[in-house]
């Protein structure tokens, strides 16, 4: 994927819920920091834009992601037509360290702005040391070897991922103990 394709999709997904801000939660947040030029293959295949809502509550933040999900999800005319998709996530989604939405990356410009002009959507992407503990909480092999282009890549630090594993929530604690164990192994 590559930052146009993101900044499409962040404009995409507020446009589709009516709603001027969107959170990038899923690989493709790496996008707000890095240009998909200065990353390492394993951070950019991912065909798909995980977008979380911002709503005032969590039943409204699904009924947004599932609108999201229904227009340009998976299968979707829009992911037929511009070769991605957008995934509606919740926040129940991500394990995500105390103090993440602190670090936040905004992503708005002119791309991410309707065709009049108006008005300015913004995407914001989860930090990429924040983004690496929700990756490795997940562990799949994907997350795991996204984690590791980045650490190979000298673009994120093991260190601030270590120091952030432990501040999940409670119920993602040993996701991240495993986590840990599996950063402290790496060469």
């Amino acid at each position: 994927m590559r930052r146009d394709q993101l900044e499409h999709a962040i404009r995409a997904a507020c446009q589709i819920i009516g709603h001027p801000e969107v959170i990038v939660v899923g690989s493709q947040a790496i996008l707000g920091t890095f240009r998909e030029d200065r990353l390492p293959r394993d951070a950019t295949m991912s065909i798909e834009v995980d977008i979380l809502p911002i709503a005032e509550d969590a039943e409204e933040t699904s009924r947004l992601a599932d609108m999201i999900e229904g227009v340009a999800g998976e299968f979707s005319s829009f992911e037929q037509t511009h070769g991605f998709s957008i995934d509606g996530v919740d926040l129940g989604t991500s394990a995500l360290p105390s103090g993440w939405r602190d670090r936040l990356v905004k992503v708005q410009n002119a791309n991410t702005a309707a065709p009049s002009g108006e008005p300015p959507f913004t995407g914001w992407c989860l930090e990429r040391h924040d983004l690496c503990v929700a990756k490795l909480c997940a562990f799949r092999e994907k997350d795991r070897n996204f984690v590791m282009a980045l650490l190979n890549a000298g673009l994120v630090r093991r260190e601030a991922i270590a120091d952030r594993l432990p501040a999940v929530e409670e119920r993602h604690r040993g996701a991240a103990a495993r986590a840990q164990e599996w950063l402290a192994a790496q060469p």
